[in-house]
Order: C-alpha cells, then structure tokens, then sequence
C-alpha cells in the first residue's frame, strides 16, 4: 500500500532513515502548539526502565540466524519489520511485523531492521525505533509512535534484554549499511531500506527462497505456538456455535465478530480474514464480506483461524447444518468430503510427496461425484491430468504449508514445495472441497448453492502425523452433537 501524503497531514515517517525530531504526524486539525507550551511538555517527568523478562524465542531464533548466517558467508543479511500501512487517510492498519524478520529475532515492533553481518550471526544487530524521548515534541504530538498517543514504545535496553540481541537506534542503520560489503536484503517490505541498498534481483530472491525454506520445517517450540493456536480456534468455533440465537438473528457477521472477540482475547489477532459463507456464499472460496444470513434448512461454511500471541496461526474449516441436522443430501456430501478429508490425511508421513494428501483426497471425490453421475466420463478418465474435469466441482488444492504465515513458507523453491517430499517437523493443512455453484445446470437442481469443505492442521511426525486441530468435531455426527451440546 502506497505512503500517505495527503494535505492534511504534515509529516509522516516513510523508513528507518528518517530522524524522530524531524518527522512529525500531525494533522491539520490538531490544535497549535506555541513554544511555550512545548517547552512546558517537554519538561517534569518520570523515567524508568521496564523489567521485562526474556522471550522464549530468544534461543531458538539465535539458532535460526546461525544457520541463515551460514548459508551466505561473508555477506550481510537485512530484514526489516516493515512500518505503518494506511487502511483509509489518517487512519493505519494495525501493525503486523514481517514474519520472516520476527522469525529470526522475536521482535514485533514497527520499523525495525534487523542485520545479520558479514563476520556472522553472533555479531547480529537489531535496529530498532525506541519509546519517544520526553525532550520532544514526539512524546505529546505524534499520532503514530508518540507515547501519549499510542502508548510507550520499549526502549532499546529493553526490546535487548527481552530478545537477549545488541539493539541500535534506527537512526544508526543508513550509516551502517552504507558502508562496502556484500548484501542481500529481504525485499518489498521496507521502502526505506530498499533505498538505502541498491537491489540485486538473483541475489535478494534467493534470499527469500533461503527464508522461506528455512521455514518448513518447525521445532518443538512452534509446534506448541500452533497447537495453542489451534486450540484457541476451537474454543472461537465453540463460541460461535453458542451464540447460534444470535447467528440466526444477525447473520454472518456475528460469526465473524464473535470469533474475532476470542482471538484477540487469548491471541494476537485472527491469522487471515474470517470465511463465513451461509447457503450459496460457501460456494465462493474467499467470501470475507460475511454480510449475508444463516438460513435455517441451509449449510454454513466456516473458515476461521486464530494467530497466536507470536504470529502462528491456525487455519480449521467446518462446515455445520444451520438446523443443528444434516439433511440426507447434505450428510451424503459432507460424509463424501469427509472420506476425501480422512484418506488425505492418512497419506501424511515423512517421505511421500507434498501432493500425496491432494492426490489421495481427489481419488474420492471423483469417485463420488462418478457416483452422483455427474462426470462427463469414469473417475479414472476425469483424474488423469490431462482432463481434471472433476475439478468443476473441487476448484482448489488440498493443502498448503502452515506457520507463521496462514500459506507459509511461499517463496519456497518449487523444486522444494510443492514438487518436494514431506518431511518430519512440517505443518499443512488438508481441506478438500465441494462446491456446487447456484447457477451450475449440470447438477440437480437441489444440489446448486451447496459448498462443504473441511480443512485440519497436520503436523508430519516421525511415523506418520499429528491432527493439531482434532479437538474439533469433524463427522458428521459428531458435529451435530457439538452443536447441540454447544448450544445447550
């Protein structure tokens, strides 16, 4: 998203090389600030240093950076946080650091660049923007990183002490990499560091491919990250189901507001915008609008994940009965999904292709839809990859990679993922799907408007997987005992 620069605002940050004094965000309506009042402000407060206790991330973040150091000797590797997105004028989005920069130093502050140097990972250095200082106007006038406006910022001893990393101002990065050496910076999320170092295309996307791939492969730290990120989603879905009165009074917005109360209670955030897709909406992949009803007698689509205090997010789908019960020809179709759901999860184990789940997955679901007689040819003849036609009907792939990121791990090499074998200490999901679109003639009449999808996160094991979100019924029987015991 483009910077700001409307008339009405007299100074805003764009990078890290901007000084604090001379960046001021201000809007045209605030009220003026006479010397004396500003010499006033500036004078007469507390000082203190926050105690704050070490990130568990600190240790293994530590091992990340060595072994990405290790990967490119002898040359410095920069990864900012990124800054301040506009969401509408004045107004910004909530900041959301990037994920590789916080998953090689913990840091989740804006504006941040950390630098991974020549001499190796132990010399690291993050350059962060402290809490604002008391003697300037920043501390009282400044909307977007003012202490009085937004809240105190860590100071560099603290963001130091806490991710136990050397900490500079961020007014010391420009001089810094300013000086000769070879480097390679994570573009595309900083315009400010971007300026400051003169891209190499070949050399700063195979950064990003090094990034990325570093990824796939999670600890046992970030397998506790996503299970408690699962775990929150489950008690999300719950109280959705809770409130069903209320779904059925206002409709998929109180879904999507319900759900995003408990991800914010007990998480950071939701890890993507919610799908709540009632009747026909299902049959949209992406529906975010969630502006439609919860018809009784019709499906509710639900795909809703809940990102973790340290950026892991979970990605589960159901789909329930608005009525509590399944209909025949909607047990019939979720029970089809189902079985398409469970074979792509039983093909999850260390050695097999990334596509083995998808495979196994799409095997059912043309056999069912050969048995719903409405393939234009055999399941065999419509799975070979040179026809697909049952993919009408099935739209997407099964699975994608999870983490810190709801698709992570993307700048990965193809060669690694998705052409790549699954390995132990991978997380992706499976989420077959039908979807059957109102207006599509070639299915009867009674199907159109129906779209069923069910997605788990799946930790590959060293004999097989894990279902980090199997707390959540998936059956269909099971589901409809869960609603009714939800809504009790």
């Amino acid at each position: 998203m483009s910077e700001q620069t409307p008339d009405a605002v007299a100074t805003t940050t764009t990078g890290p090389e901007q000084s604090p004094e001379t960046a001021l965000k201000t809007e045209s309506h605030d009220p003026a600030v006479p010397p004396a009042y500003s010499q006033f402000m500036r004078q007469g407060w507390g000082d203190r240093e926050l105690d704050l206790p070490a990130h568990p991330i600190a240790s293994y973040a530590e091992a990340r950076r060595r072994k990405l150091a290790e990967a490119f000797p002898g040359e410095r590797l920069v990864l900012p946080a990124g800054g301040f997105k506009v969401r509408s004028y004045d107004t910004d989005y909530r900041f959301r650091p990037d994920t590789a920069h916080t998953y090689f130093c913990g840091n989740q502050t804006s504006d941040a660049v950390l630098v991974v140097p020549e001499t190796g990972a132990g010399d690291s250095v993050l350059y962060a923007r402290p809490r604002s200082e008391r003697t300037t106007d920043e501390f009282f006038r400044d909307r977007q990183y003012g202490e009085l406006w937004v809240g105190r910022r860590p100071s560099l001893k603290e963001i130091s002490d806490s991710l136990g990393l050397e900490v500079r101002h961020i007014d010391d990065l420009p001089a810094d990499l300013g000086r000769s050496g070879k480097t390679r910076v994570h573009r595309g999320v900083s315009e400010g560091v971007d300026r400051i170092v003169s891209a190499d295309e070949t050399r700063d996307a195979d950064f990003a491919r090094v990034i990325s791939e570093m990824r796939l492969v999670k600890d046992a730290w970030e397998v506790g990250e996503l299970q408690t990120a699962c775990d929150i989603t489950t008690l999300g879905f719950t109280d959705s189901v809770a409130e069903w009165d209320r779904v059925l009074e206002y409709g998929e917005r109180w879904v999507e507001g319900t759900f995003f109360r408990r991800a914010r209670a007990m998480g950071n955030d939701i890890g993507y915008d919610s799908i709540v897709g009632g009747g026909a909406h299902a049959t949209t992949l992406h529906w975010i609008d969630n502006t439609g009803p919860i018809t009784p007698g019709e499906l509710v689509l639900l795909d809703m994940g809940v990102e973790g205090h340290n950026l892991y997010t979970a990605d589960v789908t159901r789909t329930l009965p608005i009525d509590g019960t399944f209909t025949s020809l909607q047990r019939e179709l979720y029970d089809l999904v189902y079985a398409a759901q469970e074979a792509g999860i039983q093909a999850v184990r260390p050695g097999v292709p990334f596509h083995a789940a998808h495979d196994a997955a799409m095997h059912v679901l043309a056999h069912g839809l050969e048995g719903l007689k409405l393939l234009p040819c055999s399941a065999e003849e419509a799975l070979d990859p040179e026809s697909k036609v049952y993919a009408r009907w099935t739209l997407h792939g099964t699975s994608h990679m999870l983490g810190m990121d709801v698709h992570d791990c993307g700048q990965a090499s193809p060669d690694v993922y998705p052409k790549g074998d699954l390995a132990e200490g991978m997380v992706l999901t499976v989420e077959p799907g039908l979807y059957f679109q109102a207006d599509d003639l070639l299915v009867p009449e009674e199907m159109r408007g129906i779209g069923i999808r069910i997605e788990d996160d799946i930790l590959v094991t060293a004999d097989g997987f894990r279902n980090l979100s199997d707390s959540l019924p998936r059956t269909s029987s099971d589901v409809e005992a869960w609603m009714g015991s939800a809504r009790s």
